[in-house]
């Protein structure tokens, strides 16, 4: 059993390829579900500044391996079933944990856009659709407070989505293949 952890900027197309991964038969660990059930259990509405608060509240609590820490105990029983794909894991430490827990299982692949691209990508999105303005201050919150260049940089994969839906897909389906 392995594990892939897609990472990326929001709108970069992480969620697209974790979707693709698991249409294939991997079993999907979204860290983002911890977030939505706090803002949820807080009795917030969902939305990016509630959001926002809530992660780096997590964060504040738990330490920057936050998600990590608080996703292992379903990325094990996803193990159990099938291979696991993570969606949004973050941090720098969040990916030294994982490295440390699952050693050579984890794979980490990035998928990258241009800023231009993922602005207009989260501006026309169905579900909470961001300004620019709002992209620009989650893009530095999550480098400057987040740590997540560092998981990005050390990807064993990288995804460039620059161009069509159809292109990130089959870039990603050449991967899985590869990846076996």
């Amino acid at each position: 059993m392995k594990i892939i952890a897609v990472v990326g900027m929001a709108g970069a197309g992480k969620s697209e390829v974790a979707r693709l991964f698991e249409q294939s038969g991997y079993v999907r660990v979204r860290f983002g579900d911890v977030t939505d059930e706090e803002v949820g259990r807080r009795g917030l509405r969902l939305n990016e500044t509630n959001e926002r608060f809530v992660r780096e509240a997590l964060r504040a609590e738990h330490g920057m391996a936050a998600y990590a820490k608080l996703n292992i105990p379903r990325i094990n029983a996803a193990l159990k079933k099938s291979s696991v794909v993570v969606d949004g894991m973050y941090s720098w430490e969040e990916y030294i944990l994982l490295k440390k827990h699952y050693g050579e299982k984890l794979n980490v692949v990035a998928v990258w856009a241009s800023p231009r691209k993922r602005y207009f990508r989260l501006s026309v999105r169905d579900v909470r659709p961001l300004t620019r303005k709002e992209v620009e201050e989650r893009d530095k919150s999550e480098i400057e407070n987040l740590n997540k260049g560092g998981p990005i940089a050390m990807a064993d994969y990288t995804l460039k989505n620059e161009s069509t839906l159809y292109n990130l897909k089959r870039q990603t389906q050449k991967l899985i293949e590869r990846l076996g």
